[in-house]
């Protein structure tokens, strides 16, 4: 059985597929674990140089030097310092081939595929003897690895919404330009209900100021209703514009802020303004979870 299954070379700055081995397996745990690759290789410049990503059966790892990120993934039965080794004898083998510039004036994916060759003989040197052929290498390793373990990654505590469902919030200074989808008919027209509701709540509610702080002191919460359901309109619109880290939990917040909003301003609204008000909301609310990233790279089918 095969340990090491998968092999990946990118860009860090901006994730750029540089090469790729062939796979042959097809179980569905090695696709997972290569969408996850090919999507946290996006944010490689938001995490260290050094990583692991745990799964059922197989590991991702990730070494990244000089610009370049060395991942794979492995079978978890493989020792990680072997898992490691395997890395770095990549990187020397790439650093080998190719210099710093070769790899800054990429600019399309998968530029140097005719590595795919060194890197089958090397998972191939590792699959069959188990291991590097010098034992004080990964005796180097091992010790490496006691003073400097890698970062074990939880994705699911940093929200692939972020990184495996193609969403993520970067990192201040990467340089990275996070494209959505462009903006569709329907988003357009929730962008325009959204801001038909907001500049209703904000009328309603300055016109509202001024007789309850002269009359009607009780009136002070049909106020804030009215003006924290503007607020939340407004969000809802910078939400679908623009990309945001947890982008469903602040979706789903807004949308029952406006709702209990509503709600409690049932005596100022009839049945049907608060119908139209709550689908307004939920439209925006669904647009904006199915607005994606845009795909800057394409797999090539490696």
């Amino acid at each position: 059985m095969s340990l090491i299954l998968f092999a990946f070379v990118v860009r860090v700055r901006d994730g750029l597929p540089l090469s790729a081995s062939t796979d042959f397996e097809h179980n569905r745990e090695l696709q997972e674990r290569k969408q996850q690759l090919r999507t946290i290789s996006k944010a490689l410049a938001c995490f260290p140089d050094r990583g692991t990503v745990k799964g059922r059966e197989l590991n991702i790892y990730f070494v990244s030097s000089e610009g370049v990120s060395y991942m794979t993934v492995c079978h978890c039965s493989l020792p990680v310092a072997k898992a490691f080794c395997f890395l770095e004898d990549l990187r020397w083998e790439f650093t080998a081939c190719f210099n710093s510039t070769v790899v800054g004036l990429a600019n399309r994916p998968y530029p140097f595929l005719e590595f795919d060759s060194t890197i089958q003989k090397l998972k191939q040197q590792y699959n069959q003897s188990g291991g590097p052929a010098l034992e004080v290498t990964l005796a180097e390793v091992q010790e490496d690895l006691r003073i400097h373990p890698p970062q074990v990654i939880h994705l699911e505590d940093m929200e692939l919404n972020g990184i495996a469902n193609g969403h993520m919030e970067q990192g201040a200074g990467t340089g990275q330009n996070v494209r959505l989808e462009p903006v569709t008919a329907p988003g357009i027209l929730s962008l325009v209900l959204n801001i038909m509701c907001a500049s209703l709540n904000i009328i309603r509610g300055v016109h509202l100021i001024e007789y309850t702080f002269q009359d009607d002191h009780d009136g002070v919460w049909n106020v804030v209703a009215f003006l924290l359901a503007f607020v939340c309109c407004v969000f809802q619109c910078h939400l679908y514009l623009f990309h945001s880290s947890l982008k469903k939990h602040k979706s789903f917040a807004l949308l029952s802020v406006i709702v209990l909003c509503n709600l409690y301003l049932l005596g100022l609204r009839n049945v049907w303004q608060l119908i139209f008000h709550i689908s307004v909301a939920s439209l925006s609310t669904l647009l904006i979870n199915t607005r994606k990233l845009q795909d800057r790279t394409n797999d090539c089918g490696v």
